[in-house]
Formats: C-alpha cells, structure tokens, sequence
C-alpha cells in the first residue's frame, strides 16, 4: 500500500437483498492519520457496512477498496487478516478457562479457545500487547473473571496481535458501567494517540463515547450517508436531529482543546418527521 493511497475507499456501495435496499450509494473515504466514528440510530446501517468492508456481506454495486486492494479482485479472507476488530459477538465466544495472554496471541491466528502450545516470540508479542493495552497484570486470569472493561482491553490487545492496519470497535462499551466505560474511552484515547497506533473506527450511536482523539465522523440513517467529513462540521445539532428523528441539543463540554459531548432530547419540541 503506497502512503498516498487511502486506507479505505468505498464509491456507491449499495447493498440490496430481497428487494430491500439495505445500503444506500454510499461513498466514503478514510486517509492516514485519521481516525473514524461510524455514527447512526438502531437500524441505520453500521453493521451492514461494517459486514461489506470486512467482506462478509457481498455488495450488489459500487467500488471498495481496503488497503490499496479492490474487492472482487482480492482475496478477502487473507485481506480481513489485516483488520482488527473487536464486537460482542467476538467477547462472547472466548473460553471462560483461557488466560488472557493466550486469547491475545491467539489473535495471530484467528484462532477462538486457543490449543496450541505458544512459542517464545508469541508469549513476548502477547505479552508487550497486554503492556500496551494497560493489562499486564491480566496475563494469567482467565477469561471469565475478568470485567467486561478489561475483557475490552484484552480483546484490543487480541486484535492487535496480527498488527492490523484498520482497528474496528463495534460499540465496545455496550454492557459496561458509567465508571468502566469511562476509563474504557480513556484507554481509546491513549491508544490512537500512541506512536504506529492503527487506524481507529468505532462504531456507536453515543455522543458521549467519541473522544478528541476521533478526528472526522460518518453518520448513517436508513442506510444511506446523512453526513461525512470532518468531525466539527458533521457532528451537529442539525444532523443529529435528523439522525435520529427527534430534535436534539449537541452541547460541547470539557474545552475546546480536548471537547467531549452531551445531547439533550428537545421532548417539548415533538417527533420530526
């Protein structure tokens, strides 16, 4: 992949199945050195568009490219190795009995309730993994008494293992208390600011969860791309409330240097429709 190149590039993606039209002509393009939030309500899309860029859903027009390579002329399975990504669904097939420096090596082999014997250079690699993702002292607990905020970690530190390009976070703090979902977006912090750090894209529908660190914002409604770019001029009251069919305050709170948000229902305006 030439530096010059996006790290993704999707032109009209459209996705219909059963004549329903699931995925809307969406175009979308993430650079190097940006780091993306996949915004929208129940519904809108994100996890359609998620399944089609990381090849599980076949696209029924439109052009995608991730990492220099075209789908349909690509083979995905090899490509997919490239593209960390960390969901519930992953969280709830991991072995209650594996310690956590194993279920972070066996990210290298996308291997779920790892069997195998792991060689020094992978106990090394997981080890300095779960340096990074603060859990060091996690290596040998296992999976089923650890917290759903530190099994987050051990899971970004599991995806990291194969030293992906694209890190994907499909809303990572569903389950997590106020408190463990705070120091979980913490570590997002630290972690997209941190040197070779990945290409970040988290996938949500809380304002509250999108740190200074996430620098453009595409926002979806019934499959379709209500806004993309950079995140100041997406992330609005306007779009916001045509996100989500009801009209909301977007209020900006911690300083303009590091800016987290709140949003506020307007119940006494009434539905939009």
């Amino acid at each position: 992949m030439k530096a010059s190149q996006p790290i993704l590039a999707v032109t009209n993606l459209r996705i219909v199945r059963d004549e329903t039209v699931i995925i809307k002509d969406i175009s979308w393009r993430v650079d190097p050195g940006q780091h993306w939030v996949i915004l929208g309500a129940n519904g809108s899309g994100k996890t359609s568009l998620l399944s089609a860029l990381t090849g599980y859903l076949m696209p029924t027009a439109g052009e995608l490219s991730l990492l220099g390579e075209s789908y349909g002329q690509s083979d995905w399975r090899e490509l997919r190795k490239r593209v960390g990504i960390v969901s519930s669904s992953v969280r709830q097939m991991m072995a209650d009995e594996e310690p956590a420096l194993e279920t972070v090596a066996s990210g290298k082999y996308a291997m779920i309730d790892f069997w195998g014997k792991l060689s020094r250079a992978d106990r090394t690699q997981a080890l300095k993994l779960l340096r990074s993702v603060e859990g060091t002292h996690l290596a040998d607990r296992a999976w089923r008494v650890l917290s759903q905020g530190e099994r987050q970690r051990v899971l970004i530190g599991r995806a990291l293992m194969a030293r992906p390009r694209v890190l994907i976070l499909d809303e990572p703090c569903a389950g997590l208390d106020p408190a463990a979902r705070e120091h979980f977006l913490q570590f997002l912090e630290r972690l997209g600011r941190s040197r070779n750090a990945p290409t970040l894209v988290l996938v949500t529908h809380h304002v509250e969860e999108i740190m200074p660190v996430f620098s453009h914002l595409l926002m979806l409604k019934q499959g379709a791309a209500l806004a993309s770019g950079a995140k100041a001029g997406v992330l609005t009251s306007r779009h916001l409330s045509a996100a989500f069919g009801e009209r909301m305050v977007l209020r900006a709170v911690g300083g303009p240097a590091a800016p987290r948000y709140a949003l506020k229902v307007s119940m006494a305006a009434g539905r939009m429709m």
